[in-house]
């Protein structure tokens, strides 16, 4: 079956040696041992799993701030997380969760390590009949 558009992307360049291949199960062909990509996708989609003995959470982020962070990097090799923070602002939570604190951000991007704990927003609002609700105008990730 051959790949829609999509599927091709994630294969661009991928006869031009982009990416090491190793013997499939059974030794008959090669395959490669990750798909090349045009952005890093673990960052911008995230990931949240568990391991023996380790998991993960990596939050998305958004598109056009990786892309000013790759080219800042690809540019300047020797970038510190800090210079890269300057492009990359933080997480780009989907359901605009916001930061509790901003300085976690750059910990977890400096060690690889830490928690950015994000909250819902809401308010307290009353209808025409004087009754009260809440509101949730922003809500967790996860």
């Amino acid at each position: 079956m051959p790949l829609n558009a999509v599927g091709r992307g994630n294969a661009f360049d991928i006869d031009k040696d982009t990416v090491d291949w190793v013997d499939n199960y059974d030794g008959t062909r090669q395959e490669p041992i990750v798909l090349p990509a045009r952005v890093p996708q673990l960052l911008l989609n995230g990931s949240l799993g568990i391991a023996v003995g380790m998991a993960t959470s990596i939050p998305p982020h958004n598109l056009s701030e990786l892309v000013d962070g790759l080219v800042h990097l690809i540019e300047h090799p020797k970038a510190t997380a800090d210079d890269l923070l300057k492009f990359v602002k933080g997480p780009d939570f989907p359901t605009g969760g916001a930061i509790y604190d901003r300085n976690a951000i750059t910990q977890a991007y400096s060690t690889g390590k830490g928690a950015i704990v994000n909250r819902g927003i809401a308010k307290i609002e009353e209808d025409k009949k004087d009754r009260f609700y809440i509101l949730i105008t922003r809500s967790l990730i996860r």
